[in-house]
């Protein structure tokens, strides 16, 4: 798979990069943000999956969540995929939380989505290979995280792949998509009306048919979130782990809202939290 280099800046020691390439999966030219730490000079380096949420591109998360001292820190190569396929051929509608900028990290199976939207798929094998083709990351060596949209997406991703990623973590998560309105419309469109067959692209749901996660899910959720109570909804999922002893740690902090303002406060905690579960 052929890429080209959009642009390389150099940062904290290391290079933050954006790419491009054709996505077979998603039909579309797709972009991606990768930052590769100091360390990838002289070895191959632990890697992150980070997810955005809704109307986001690859664009936010690397000029916003202040996350390349971390990972230059730590030594992790961060990859940063937009959050749906792009293009005049790509279906949209006119709304933000449907069509482009709004993937959900999930495989589309209804008419029109169902030939472009397959984020799921993209992230957990086509991105995968390119990165780990063209980039020096340990394969074995895997976390992934996100936000809103993006923390719905790692959830499943990590829940589903356990012993791809290692570590997970996420920021104001959408934990019950099945539940809320954002989710129900965007799964009652991609997958259709029978809401059986969207419990596998549901957190909380896979949580509850027995999917659970070796090892400790972080969340970090603002209680002055506009979201928090009718989109994101913490609590349901956090019950489920309680019940299904899956080992969670839900921080609230308190004043901090759905924005990257909140995400950079804590973002070098998340660096931790992976730092310690892949054993850097």
């Amino acid at each position: 798979m052929k890429i080209q280099t959009i642009s390389e800046n150099s940062c904290f020691n290391g290079t933050q990069g954006v790419y491009q390439h054709f996505s077979k999966v998603l039909q579309c030219e797709m972009r991606f943000g990768l930052y590769i730490p100091p360390q990838a000079k002289r070895e191959r380096c632990p890697i992150l999956f980070w997810l955005s949420g809704l109307t986001c591109t690859e664009e936010n998360f690397i000029v916003k969540a202040g996350s390349q001292q971390y990972a230059s820190q730590y030594g992790f190569i961060v990859v940063a995929p937009d959050t749906s396929p792009r293009g005049i051929d790509v279906p949209n509608e006119e709304a933000y939380d449907i069509g482009q900028g709004a993937g959900f990290y999930i495989d589309s199976t209804e008419s029109p989505w169902a030939s472009n939207y397959k984020m799921y798929s993209y992230i957990t094998n086509e991105l995968s290979d390119l990165v780990f083709t063209n980039f020096p990351a340990k394969q074995k060596r895997q976390g992934i995280f996100g936000h809103s949209m993006g923390g719905h997406g790692a959830l499943i991703m990590a829940l589903r792949n356990p012993e791809t990623f290692k570590s997970v973590s996420a920021f104001a998560p959408i934990t019950a998509p099945s539940l809320v309105p954002w989710g129900k419309k965007a799964l009652g469109k991609y997958l259709g009306a029978d809401s059986n067959r969207w419990k596998i692209w549901d957190a909380t749901e896979l949580i509850k048919s027995g999917k659970v996660h070796p090892k400790t899910i972080l969340i970090d959720q603002g209680t002055a979130d506009d979201f928090l109570k009718d989109q994101l909804r913490p609590e349901i999922f956090e019950d489920a782990c309680e019940k299904a002893k899956q080992p969670i740690k839900l921080r609230l902090q308190p004043g901090y809202d759905h924005s990257y303002f909140f995400i950079s406060s804590f973002i070098g905690d998340h660096f931790v939290h992976h730092a310690e579960l892949l054993a850097l």
